[in-house]
């Protein structure tokens, strides 16, 4: 019963911490679970990550994966309802609010300070998976190849990860 309460609390919490969406909590869930909690390793932890990216369906998938790998189907369903429910409540009371103030100066000013903080927690969860991820030269290098796709070409996420899994299977196969 602890773990489920733990789950509960962890998720909860960093639900409505996820500001800009739900990479920006990935820093904080992946201290919380593997150096708090010490319930995986960060290389699990990144493996469940890909899993849950490679997979239809919400980005923070990972959460359920999660909840499942710690403490089976109750889990996934405590840590799933923990995270999803109370950031989607609280979404639905701010978004009557954001409406009413649409034309208020300081609203644009809040939405202005918001962009480089939510960019700053997309690119501290880049760097967490990738330091999880990165175990040899040749996957630093398959990850600095695959970043600068990403960045500076017009192809879609999965035509970057088919080619990496391809690449990958090649240099170590």
């Amino acid at each position: 019963m602890a773990i489920f309460i733990s789950l509960a609390i962890i998720f909860g919490q960093l639900s409505l911490m996820a500001l800009g969406g739900g990479f920006t909590i990935l820093p904080e869930m992946q201290r919380q679970v593997v150096d708090v909690h010490h319930w995986m390793t960060a290389q699990e932890f990144s493996a469940l990550f890909a899993m849950a990216q490679a997979a239809p369906g919400p980005n923070m998938m990972i959460v359920p994966l999660i909840g499942w790998h710690v403490a089976g189907w109750g889990g996934l369903l405590v840590s799933a309802v923990a995270n999803f429910a109370p950031s989607s409540l609280l979404t639905v009371l701010v978004m009557k609010a954001w409406k009413r103030f649409k034309d208020r100066p300081w609203r644009q000013k809040v939405q202005a300070g918001l962009v480089p903080v939510t960019v700053g927690l997309v690119v501290a969860s880049g760097i967490l998976i990738t330091e999880a991820s990165v175990t040899n030269w040749r996957l630093a290098l398959l990850t600095l190849l695959a970043t600068l796709l990403g960045m500076h070409k017009r192809l879609h996420p999965l035509w970057i990860l088919a080619g990496g899994a391809l690449l990958g299977l090649l240099v170590a196969g």
